[in-house]
Order: C-alpha cells, then sequence, then structure tokens
C-alpha cells in the first residue's frame, strides 16, 4: 500500500492512493498516520479495505509529511562507501547516530527556508525508514520485521552549522523545514528488498545524486538492530540512513550550496517523487 497525509500544514488528513492513482480518505477509519495507526494489526485492517469504498479526495491537496507526530528522527551519517569517499572520510566502523529535530519535518513539495545566516544549505536524498513495532535489543534476523514502510527523505543540512559551529550534526540538520518526507509510506510488504532501490536527487534540472541502496555501508536490518541496542525505536518513529555521492559539500573543485529560489527534485524508484523550492528566510 502507498498511505499518505493530505491537507493544510496542521490539518492533514490520512488516506491511501488507490490503483489508479487517485487518493481515498483514510480518517474514518483511523485518526491520523502516526504510530498508533502503524502496528501490523492496524496495517491489516487498512490492507483487507476496498478502495473504491472510501471516500474519494478531489482536486491535488497538499501532500504532507507522510508519517504524523514522529517521536524522533534518527539520522544515519557517511553510510553509502562512495558518499564518505566524496567527503575524503573513512568508512566508519559503526553506524554514526545522530538526531534530527522533529520539528524540521516537512511535506515533499514544501518550501526549504534557508536559514538567516546559512551559507551551506546542501541536499541528501535518503532512504527513510518507518517503524511499526516497538524495536529493543532485537537481532538483525528479526529487525525488518519492526519496519511498517519506507519512504523518500531529503536530510536537507547546513554544512557550517553541521561542521563548524563548535557543536554536534543536529544542529545542522535540525533547521525547520529540513526534514521532508513522502509523499507516500510504502508498506514493507511492497519493498521486499530495501537494498536494491535506485534513487536520483536533481538541483534546478540537473543531476547531482544517482545512487542504489545497494552501496550502504550497513544495511537497514542492520542499522534497526544497532540503534535498538541503545535505545528503544517506538512505532512512527523514522530512521534517514545515509545519501549516496552527489552532494553540494562533495563538489569539485569547488562545493555548490543551495540558495534563494532553487529547485530541487528527488525520488525512489516505487516510492514517489518530491519537488522543493528554496527560499531565504527574512
Amino acid at each position: 500500500m502507498k498511505l499518505l497525509r493530505y491537507g493544510p500544514h496542521g490539518q492533514e488528513k490520512p488516506g491511501l492512493l488507490d490503483a489508479d492513482g487517485k487518493i481515498r480518505d483514510l480518517s474514518g477509519v483511523v485518526a491520523d498516520l502516526d504510530g498508533a495507526a502503524l502496528g501490523k494489526d492496524q496495517l491489516a485492517k487498512i490492507a483487507s479495505l476496498d478502495p473504491s469504498s472510501l471516500p474519494l479526495v478531489s482536486g491535488t491537496p497538499r501532500f504532507g509529511p507522510c508519517v504524523g507526530n514522529p517521536g524522533k528522527i534518527v539520522c544515519i551519517g557517511l553510510n553509502y562507501s562512495d558518499h564518505a569517499a566524496e567527503t575524503g572520510a573513512k568508512p566508519p566502523p559503526e553506524p554514526i547516530v545522530f538526531m534530527k529535530a522533529t520539528s524540521a519535518l516537512n511535506g515533499p513539495n514544501d518550501v526549504i527556508r534557508i536559514p538567516r545566516k546559512s551559507v551551506k544549505t546542501d541536499w541528501e536524498i535518503e532512504l527513510g525508514v518507518v517503524i511499526g513495532t516497538h524495536a529493543k535489543y532485537v537481532d538483525e534476523k528479526d529487525a525488518l520485521s519492526h519496519v511498517a514502510g519506507y519512504c523518500v527523505a531529503n536530510d536537507v543540512s547546513e554544512r557550517e552549522f553541521q561542521a563548524e559551529r563548535a557543536g554536534q550534526w543536529t544542529k545542522g540538520k535540525s533547521c525547520d523545514t529540513f526534514g521532508p518526507i513522502g509523499p507516500y509510506l510504502v508498506t514493507a510488504d511492497e519493498v521486499p528488498d530495501p537494498q536494491n532501490l535506485d534513487m536520483f536527487l536533481d538541483v534546478n534540472g540537473k543531476r547531482m545524486q544517482t545512487g542504489n541502496t545497494k552501496t550502504m555501508i550497513f544495511s537497514v536490518a542492520h542499522i534497526v538492530h544497532y540503534v535498538s541496542q541503545m535505545f528503544s525505536l517506538l512505532p512512527g518513529d523514522v530512521i534517514m540512513t545515509g545519501t549516496p555521492p552527489g552532494v553540494g559539500l562533495g563538489m569539485k573543485p569547488n562545493p555548490i550550496y543551495l540558495k534563494d529560489g532553487d529547485e530541487m527534485h528527488l525520488g525512489i524508484a516505487g516510492m514517489g517523487e518530491q519537488t522543493q523550492r528554496c527560499a531565504q528566510d527574512a
């Protein structure tokens, strides 16, 4: 299934994309697509419905973040061997874990606000992993059973804030609007192999990132297992799993960063696409 949230910011309703690409309203079935709706039983209930029995949503509404009110957004750094190489970093011996503030959450086609005094705002297409059941001390072989689904994510990053402002990565990752996810939460049954997904990102029509999740250093299963050894992953939590090469920071001979009016277009095979315009905060 492709699940989604649609409507004005802060007033999103749950929906389902039917076989004809039309949005069907799920608000009579679940209150929201949040942790409470993403367990196995709840997803099975939605899957059992005849989409044609659900109200048809007219027009072309805004897509909101595909998960409502995640408790946390966990991010994995330098998780693609070719991306680590472009930044001059050694592949890490264990996953690099940091957090993105939930206030950064954004719709997949919403405006990206470049923060005041930003000089190095950058792009990062990533596979988002949405947790469906409580995961603590899980074995790697069982890890994917805790995943409700997957989505496109853009881990927008301010590199100066991230690396040059005397702090950890979180401050460069958590600016408002820096966490677009969606348009869809694609349930795990439709993604038999999360380690073989093509992905791309364009800036102003020019291809910047081309990658495949097969070049991840640490697989989705390993990441869920690893993180769960340190803290619980709860239903509705989102994990951003790292980015392939082609970020602005890695451009040679000179890095390229986002500016007012720039447009990003990105997607992952089978998961839909995002388009975001950048605007400078006053």
